[in-house]
């Protein structure tokens, strides 16, 4: 689902002629350290990753959402529509996480807010930069 998600972006980005930031080939690098160092920690880990990881992204689709929203439901109508469905594709990710115990990963609230401080930063600088 995620390179179905990046494709699409992709594609939205040259109908929309925005530009991604020059900060993508990091956030490549830095999504594989997270991911590789949080199957270091075992399975709880990573699944502890991936609902930090899910819950700030559906987080951040939903602010785009209300943004949307606000500057027009009807011209924006299909943007809204995938933006929606993948928040809740992240969201099912989200679950998926929690059903596999990543709540009971080692230090799990320190791991969760320190990812999702890491995913908040990194949302921030990519909307400037």
């Amino acid at each position: 689902q995620e390179k179905d998600h990046l494709k699409k972006f992709d594609e939205l980005m040259v109908a929309y002629r925005v530009r991604p930031t020059v900060l993508l080939p990091f956030w490549n690098v830095a999504g594989f350290v997270l991911g590789a160092g949080s199957a270091l920690l075992g399975k709880k880990g990573a699944m502890a990753c991936t609902v930090a990881v899910e819950e700030s992204i559906s987080d951040h689709y939903n602010s785009q959402i209300r943004t949307l929203m606000e500057e027009g439901p009807e011209k924006y109508k299909e943007l809204l529509q995938i933006i929606k469905q993948f928040r809740d594709d992240e969201r099912e990710h989200h679950d998926i996480g929690l059903e596999h115990d990543a709540e009971a990963a080692p230090a799990y609230s320190v791991l969760k807010t320190a990812i999702q401080l890491g995913c908040k930063a990194a949302i921030f600088l990519s909307e400037r930069i």
